[in-house]
């Protein structure tokens, strides 16, 4: 179980995930076809190329979405026992088919369960575009989830 314990997280630590992800014209396509989200602006390359961004944008709910998968491993992986809440989210640049995202986890905050039992664990996620030399934040939320503390003796 590659998923940290609640007693594992340390506020104030920063986990760099080291999965990347190359973002393809289908894979948007297939997750605004899940999703039902017919906005042209991500589909229709015609119309998209009237905007001021020029060509189709990837949907900002699959570049958050890939953004929580990308942290599963080192973060929550068979430790979780449900996510809690995603807040302050932003998508302060813009994603494209062909873009490679990378993530880091920052934990900011973690408190005990009235009971003792688990943990609350919130943590900053922030992704990445690293095909462009300036690296900008094109994604950021807040992801809070209830974790499991370690089973004794362990």
């Amino acid at each position: 179980m590659p998923g940290l314990y609640y007693e594992e997280f340390t506020v104030g630590e920063t986990i760099e995930h080291d999965r990347r992800r190359t973002i393809s014209e289908s894979d948007n396509q297939r997750f605004c076809d899940m999703t039902m989200n017919q906005q042209p602006l991500h589909l229709d390359s015609e119309f998209a190329a009237e905007t001021p961004f020029g060509e189709r944008l990837v949907n900002g709910l699959y570049t958050m979405a890939l953004a929580v998968g990308i942290s599963i491993p080192e973060t929550t992986d068979g430790t979780i026992v449900a996510n809690l809440a995603y807040d302050d989210v932003e998508h302060p640049e813009p994603v494209f088919h062909g873009d490679t995202i990378r993530v880091q986890s920052t934990v900011t905050d973690k408190r005990e369960t009235s009971d003792g039992e688990r943990g609350i664990v919130t943590m900053r996620v922030e992704a990445f575009k690293v095909n462009d030399p300036d690296e900008p934040l094109v994604c950021s939320f807040e992801r809070t989830a209830l974790s499991v503390k370690r089973p004794d003796g362990e």
